[in-house]
């Protein structure tokens, strides 16, 4: 066999043997980081996100504020490194239940009316990523209602 042969054969190999199943703090980072770039999105991050974000997390994961904080923090480091959310998109993906999807894009349309507007860049952001978490049009429309209300 040749060095092609190998290298197919030796791909093959690694594409049987599943990945180990993510950590919960990088699901947590992996959401932080998507409620981070919907709060981006329209180039105005302000507190009042920033709070939203927070307390998104805290909700989501039951964490303290140290941890929340140190979430965020690592968050940010690594949406600073990333070429686009897919990475943390496809994590979040193939990690989480259907409802619990939804509720990451609950939390984004939190993050995105903390402000008390929509812009729409933000709801672009978000569509597109219910699109990559394979969140039903219904999912999402429930979840910006539910984001929405009081």
């Amino acid at each position: 066999m040749g060095w092609m042969s190998d290298l197919i054969g030796s791909r093959r190999r690694e594409a049987a043997v599943p990945p180990p199943p993510p950590r919960l703090r990088d699901l947590q980072i992996a959401t932080a980081a998507l409620l981070l770039e919907v709060s981006g999105a329209d180039h105005d991050r302000g507190k009042r996100e920033k709070k939203a974000i927070l307390r998104s997390l805290q909700t989501a994961f039951g964490l303290d504020e140290a941890e929340t904080v140190d979430v965020v923090a690592a968050a940010d480091r690594r949406t600073g490194d990333a070429v686009s959310i897919y990475e943390f998109s496809h994590l979040v993906d193939r990690s989480f239940r259907a409802d619990q999807k939804a509720l990451v894009i609950e939390l984004a349309f939190r993050v995105a009316f903390a402000d008390e507007r929509l812009a729409g860049e933000e709801e672009h952001l978000i569509r597109r990523l219910a699109t990559l978490l394979h969140v039903s049009h219904d999912a999402f429309i429930a979840a910006k209602l539910r984001a929405r209300a009081p």
